[in-house]
């Protein structure tokens, strides 16, 4: 009689409970797909609904990917550890989203494999989606606990190849959206805004709210730059005229104001932090110095081995 499930339902901590972050993030991981999976069936998805589905799963999977290296930000800035227990299935959901996507591409191809093969090696935006898709399957295959004991410190350096990854994702993506690139742009700019705070943990610069404003302030402004060049470059479009259109809101709204307005949750959230401790400290029950010294508890393995992003 078999006791314990081989692969244990993603919905369940490490004791077998239910966890009801986890369950809430796998139905957020899964929805996507089985609204996808719905439109196709229902003939929704346009006149190419596999070039839709193709298009779709990608996206899917920088998104997620971009969530799993929200993950140490949310942990540190709103001092919520729970929330590392859903980084290995944020990870798991990226490389399948991932996978989906060029299984896709190859449907599309009327599964001629040496014309997928071909395809790939022949036009650049392809090999270098694919060289990001093999990273996310290594990350993904290494995430389990057996790997991570096996690998040791190896296993660390693997895994930050997640932001090489995410380069390499977001390169792609820009490259496949021709035309219109507001969607990748806004991509990009999450992903510096993500890395900026990473490059404040990095130099041990000040995490205060005044500097995550500041943050997302530099986030905003480097995502506009960063949409005027590509303009600039792909299309010849001058640099003041892309950067006049984020003052202009007659139209739709450009994706450096969307990008400001997701860093601005940073400083929110670290201002929601101190307002929680400061009430913690004036509650009655024992001086704020035995509060203080306090020790924490000591993150668990699980805690601290999650793949596809580093705690950095």
């Amino acid at each position: 009689m078999i006791d314990r499930l081989a692969v244990p339902l993603p919905w369940l901590d490490r004791a077998g409970r239910l966890s009801w972050l986890k369950l809430a993030v796998f139905l957020a991981c899964i929805a996507p797909a089985l609204y996808l999976a719905a439109a196709f069936r229902l003939d929704a998805l346009g006149a190419k609904p596999i070039t839709a589905l193709i298009h779709a799963t990608g996206e899917w999977a920088v998104r997620f990917l971009l969530f799993s290296l929200a993950i140490s930000p949310l942990r540190r800035i709103a001092d919520w550890g729970k929330v590392l227990v859903v980084r290995r299935m944020l990870g798991i959901t990226v490389m399948a989203y991932a996978v989906a996507h060029l299984a896709l591409y190859a449907i599309d191809q009327n599964l001629v494999l040496t014309k997928v093969a071909s395809e790939i090696a022949l036009r650049l935006y392809l090999t270098i989606g694919f060289v990001a898709l093999i990273g996310l399957i290594a990350l993904g295959l290494t995430s389990t606990d057996a790997a991570i004991r096996n690998l040791g410190p190896n296993w660390h350096r693997l895994h930050r190849l997640v932001y090489t990854i995410a380069v390499l994702a977001l390169v792609h993506y820009f490259l496949q959206s021709k035309i219109d690139v507001s969607d990748p742009v806004f991509s990009a700019g999450l992903f510096l805004l993500l890395m900026g705070w990473r490059a404040m943990r990095r130099f041990k610069l000040p995490e205060r709210p005044w500097s995550l404003l500041l943050l997302a302030i530099l986030g905003g402004l480097a995502t506009a730059g960063l949409e005027a060049a590509w303009y600039g470059l792909a299309s010849g479009v001058p640099a003041s005229l892309v950067l006049a259109a984020n003052l202009d809101f007659s139209g739709p709204i450009r994706p450096a104001w969307w990008v400001l307005a997701t860093g601005l949750l940073m400083p929110a959230l670290a201002l929601l932090r101190g307002a929680r401790a400061t009430g913690r400290t004036a509650r009655p029950g024992g001086s704020g110095r035995d509060r203080v010294a306090a020790p924490r508890a000591a993150p668990t393995r699980a805690a601290v081995s999650e793949p596809l992003s580093p705690s950095a």
